[in-house]
């Protein structure tokens, strides 16, 4: 069993870094730029393409080496001659791919790169330019037409804007000084054009990087607890989770013990007395809870116990917070007596469904030859069912246990909702509606390893309750 063990410890690396590769390759093909994101909550916008221009492009540079995006992406690339391995330097995902697309046209990278070159000081030269005086709206309109450049690739579109940055020069004296740089812009275009080597494309090339990569950054520093950085407040994402962590872990192993404790007897005793009167109610009530929705149960409690016109027996969602300096076992009485009803509609539907698979078990193993030889050899009715029946009953049980376990991290966003619960299913659904990238991935990968963990977990209780499962002959 222990061979066995260590052989499936040993498979889990693997996956979970295919899961990994997965999670990345979604992480970095996500839409929306998270250094804009992140300047602009710490700017106090709200983002978008009106306030791109107010971000400093300073302040981006050093944000994306922060988050690690001023890396390769992975530790090589397959891609072909016209795509240079330096590719990643350019900041802006936009102006990467347009430089990209360039250079796959006309297949000539360092040509390419001169003239982004040539670009980048043409911008810089205006950057000093005074905003004010009779020059401003030329200079104004010149380095929005430099920038524009970053973003275009068809031929009769730069040279459009060439020409509209040659008439703004024209218009201003001041600008007269900046003509070389305009001239230099023309020879950098020209030379794309009339020297391109299209057929680059077509060459196959493998590019290098090593370990200094992106999502070796993002694997070692995942596996060492650094999650990154939220984008909705810039907390670190391992504050977040774990600070949410408590409140899910604690409900669903109170849930998940519940409902195990309540179905097992409840499912044996309705396989036992199977056709009486008690039987067809306890199945009949389980499955009325089962097709009751816990959305809609939460908002029934709520309202009718938790104050309003009908009984005040709870506290209602939102309720105010326990004062820190209040004494340490009313703090823990008064967050059990808070969870009571969150802790019923997270458990009565697994306890339904449990139930049934249980009594489904159970009907099947008291048919079987060795509980009739059983009940020959005299033995009594509890000593057969809750001795020999059980334990061979209990293998649906043990296979739905290892898809549960991944809850005690993922959570119920239903729930933790309508309670007012801040828990993982609840910064989950935030996560997802604020793009918060970083926090989804990361209660991902934590879902992907309780999911490898439950499966195991699963595997030795099988062996556990069915000495006939042995793991040790199997070699493969």
């Amino acid at each position: 069993m222990l061979k066995y063990i260590v052989k499936r410890v040993f498979i889990f690396f693997p996956t979970l870094i295919a899961i990994s590769l997965i999670t990345f390759i979604i992480s970095i093909n996500a839409p929306g730029d998270p250094v804009d994101t992140l300047l602009n909550k710490k700017s106090g916008g709200e983002g978008g393409q009106s306030t791109k221009s107010l971000i400093d492009e300073t302040a981006y540079i050093t944000m994306r080496h922060k988050l690690g995006l001023d890396l390769p992406m992975f530790y090589f690339s397959f891609t072909n001659a016209t795509v240079s391995d330096t590719l990643y330097r350019i900041p802006k995902a936009d102006v990467r791919s347009n430089f990209e697309h360039i250079s796959y046209v006309y297949g000539n990278w360092p040509n390419v790169a001169h003239y982004f070159g040539v670009i980048k000081e043409f911008a810089a030269s205006l950057a000093v330019l005074p905003t004010t005086g009779p020059s401003a709206e030329a200079i104004t309109q010149t380095r929005n037409y430099v920038n524009s450049l970053k973003y275009i690739y068809q031929a009769n579109q730069v040279e459009n804007v060439l020409q509209k940055i040659e008439f703004s020069l024209n218009s201003a004296p001041s600008l007269q000084p900046l003509s070389a740089n305009l001239q230099a812009l023309r020879n950098g275009w020209t030379n794309i054009v009339t020297n391109g080597a299209s057929y680059q494309k077509y060459i196959p090339v493998m590019h290098w990087y090593g370990f200094h990569n992106q999502y070796h950054h993002w694997l070692v520093n995942f596996l060492r607890g650094d999650f990154g950085l939220s984008y909705q407040d810039m907390r670190p994402v391992s504050e977040v989770v774990w600070s949410a962590t408590k409140w899910t872990m604690g409900i669903s192993l109170a849930s998940i013990l519940l409902a195990y404790l309540l179905a097992i007897p409840l499912g044996v005793g309705s396989a036992i007395k199977k056709g009486s009167r008690r039987e067809k109610a306890t199945t009949t009530g389980l499955f009325m809870l089962y097709s009751l929705p816990n959305f809609w149960i939460a908002t029934i409690l709520i309202i009718f116990l938790c104050g309003g016109d009908w009984l005040s027996w709870f506290p209602a969602p939102g309720a105010a917070p326990i004062p820190s300096d209040a004494p340490f076992m009313y703090k823990i009485s008064e967050n059990l007596y808070r969870l009571i009803l969150p802790l019923f509609c997270w458990t009565y539907t697994s306890l339904a469904f449990i139930s049934r698979q249980m009594r489904g078990g159970m009907l099947a193993v008291i048919g079987q030859d060795y509980i009739r030889t059983a009940k020959a050899k005299g033995l009594s009715e509890r000593v057969i069912i809750w001795k020999h029946a059980l334990r061979n009953s209990l293998l649906p049980i043990i296979t739905l246990f290892a898809n549960v376990f991944p809850l005690v991290i993922s959570g119920s966003v239903v729930i933790e909702t309508i309670f007012s619960i801040p828990g993982m299913g609840q910064i989950s659904y935030n996560a997802l509606l604020a793009n918060d990238y970083p926090v989804v991935f990361t209660v991902t990968m934590f879902a992907a390893i309780l999911t490898l963990a439950g499966t195991l977990i699963a595997d030795i209780l099988y062996a556990a309750v069915d000495p006939r499962i042995s793991f040790s002959k199997i070699t493969a």
